[in-house]
């Protein structure tokens, strides 16, 4: 198991860090910038080749990996020829562009693995009713077990989780229920129920239910490519909206940071979903690759969202920001992921039980 884990965690990490990468380097080629060098990993060069003027290489420490361009550097020195290809005499907008690069292709994998996946078909609960709670408003309207519900208000369904999602944002309106038993169709009026949840984040809510249950009867359904590619970029969506409140509800206190996880729950979940298929896999490839692109976009200096930041005061202000500033900032910033990763660190082995920090 851990060598599965170990397996995952490397091809996981690999897929995700090699399309970040190439954002930013096919970014830069097609604005004219030289790339010196395109590495999968930090760290000592275990294998590499120079093709033109560019260095390709895997190191020694996967958790993460970097596009060297030309004239990245302050200082570097460069010939007349190479100056107009060097990445800080380019116009901010082209800096952004290439910055900007990585975190898309993050979210361009996903919508592509959620489109490929969404052709294939996902097996999802249907609409046939496996129970209905006595004295509920399903019960009222004389609702019964194997009833199918094939339309609500007007909208077709066979999806247990889109009839839900329905329900649950009726705020308590009368909906139109088409019902059938067996060969038989019928309308329906029912009222859901308002009643206290919680949400994801363990927040009391008021949801709406008529009061059922359903089957374990199971409907693959596969798009057709256009449809596929549109949900998918639905999917991918609502996943980076979730995420973005994930992080304000734990700034606000609501989650607690140990919900964080670091290469250990990672390889973990890898490990797991890889023993439940091809599918399932991928699936949390492209969860992880919009956590990587949100992650990335977050304000803070080392990473794409701080160089984005630094870019905006840029095209705010009309000139650059000192290179003093620019220098700490890049320090605060690295201190912060430090800390972030020792801490995310910390929960994984306290994850394990292992009990070394108690």
């Amino acid at each position: 198991m851990i060598g599965i884990s170990i397996l995952s965690l490397v091809i996981l990490l690999g897929v995700l860090i090699f399309v970040h990468e190439l954002g930013h380097f096919l970014m830069a080629k097609q604005l004219g910038v030289g790339v010196l060098k395109f590495s999968l990993g930090f760290g000592p060069r275990i294998i590499g080749k120079q093709v033109g003027e560019t260095q390709y290489q895997i190191s020694l420490i996967p958790l993460g990996g970097y596009v060297k361009l030309l004239g990245e550097s302050e200082g570097e020195e460069l010939s007349p020829a190479d100056q107009s290809r060097s990445f800080q005499k380019q116009s901010v907008y082209r800096r952004f562009a290439i910055v900007m690069a990585g975190p898309i292709f993050n979210f361009l994998l996903a919508i592509f693995i959620f489109s490929l996946v969404n052709m294939t078909g996902l097996p999802y609960l249907t609409s046939r009713l496996g129970g209905v709670a006595e004295g509920s408003p399903a019960s009222s309207a004389g609702l019964q077990d194997g009833d199918i519900i094939e339309a609500i208000s007007g909208v077709s369904i066979n999806r247990w989780d889109k009839m839900a999602d329905m329900i649950s944002k009726s705020q308590g309106r009368e909906l139109h229920l088409i019902v059938r038993r067996g060969e038989q169709t019928r309308e329906v009026r029912i009222v859901p129920r308002g009643e206290k949840g919680k949400n994801l984040f363990g927040e009391e809510i008021d949801v709406y239910r008529i009061g059922v249950k359903p089957t374990s009867e199971i409907v693959t359904q596969a798009m057709n490519p256009f449809d596929a590619t549109t949900h998918a970029f639905v999917q991918t969506t609502n996943i980076a909206k979730l995420t973005v409140l994930s992080l304000v509800k734990m700034f606000q206190g609501v989650v607690s940071p140990k919900t964080l996880g670091g290469p250990i729950l990672i390889a973990q979940l890898a490990g797991s979903q890889v023993k439940e298929g091809l599918i399932p896999f991928v699936m949390f490839m492209a969860l992880l690759s919009i956590n990587l692109a949100i992650l990335n976009l977050l304000p803070i200096p080392v990473l794409d969202g701080g160089h984005l930041m630094f870019f905006l005061i840029e095209m705010i202000r009309g000139k650059e920001v000192s290179l003093v500033w620019r220098e700490r900032a890049q320090q605060v910033g690295l201190a912060i992921i430090i800390m972030l990763m020792v801490f995310v660190f910390i929960i994984d082995i306290e994850r394990l039980n292992l009990n070394i920090f108690r």
